[in-house]
């Protein structure tokens, strides 16, 4: 066997969360080019089934289902109907994200809620949702950010609280699950990447944050795309509970 069938996902099946733009559309078109069917979730509907259809228009099966992870009985939905169109769901990326940029002193309660219903609640929703359903051999790729390990000249402090909580709840899934139920649960905390996200910062304070980085510049989405394959398939089968980062090198320095 070649080391390049490790990294083989024939026969899969992946739930992909925020799977309407950005990394999470990266991830998604990812997991299918490897081999897995793909059920993208959004609350997006039009978004999400462009992309489904730019995955089947190049011969993947793609499935989308809109889905506002804040909800547990949505994340339920979602879950069921991989099972009814797949019948078995072997990868779930809880990539479903908002942020704001709020100052804490005038941060309100609602706002603040917000942010950790969607990026810490909903994983945790998702995976209870898909855990379910899992067998072993299974995995769970929890999308952090390098604001859970660095600051960066924003008032984030919902956001930053939320991708932190998503390390620390990485780590108890993989200790309750992985040697109970084989299901291996990571996380990756991404730098800069272009997305809608980075589309909103002011101009200039991306140069600003590439000037920190040890590799200078912005990330590919394909970078962290293949860091997330890595981890779904059987390459990555000795490694759970970690975070990995894909910053350049911003939150060393």
């Amino acid at each position: 066997m070649s080391i390049l069938d490790e990294f083989r996902l024939t026969d899969r099946v992946a739930i992909v969360t925020g799977a309407s733009s950005g990394l999470g559309a990266a991830f998604a078109r990812a997991l299918s080019e490897a081999g897995a069917a793909v059920v993208l979730g959004a609350r997006r509907a039009d978004r999400l089934a462009s992309v489904a259809e730019a995955i089947r228009a190049v011969g993947g099966q793609a499935l989308s289902v809109p889905v506002d992870v804040a909800d547990a009985a949505s994340c339920t939905s979602l879950a069921e109907a991989a099972m009814a169109e797949y019948g078995r769901i072997d990868i779930l990326v809880n990539n479903a994200g908002v942020g704001t940029a709020y100052p804490a002193s005038r941060e309100t309660p609602e706002q603040f809620r917000q942010v950790i219903d969607v990026n810490l609640n909903g994983s945790y929703w998702m995976a209870q949702a898909c855990g379910r359903h899992m067998q072993p051999g299974s995995s769970i790729v929890n999308i952090s950010s390098v604001l859970a390990l660095t600051t960066a000249g924003l008032p984030q402090a919902a956001y930053s609280a939320s991708k932190a909580g998503l390390i620390g709840l990485t780590r108890d899934l993989a200790a309750q699950w992985t040697g109970r139920k084989g299901i291996r649960v990571n996380a990756i905390a991404p730098g800069y990447f272009p997305t809608e996200m980075t589309d909103q910062y002011a101009p200039g304070y991306l140069d600003s944050m590439v000037s920190r980085m040890v590799v200078p510049r912005m990330g590919r989405l394909e970078e962290c795309a293949a860091t997330l394959i890595w981890l779904v398939s059987p390459a990555g089968g000795y490694v759970t509970g970690q975070t990995i980062v894909v910053d350049g090198g911003v939150s060393i320095t």
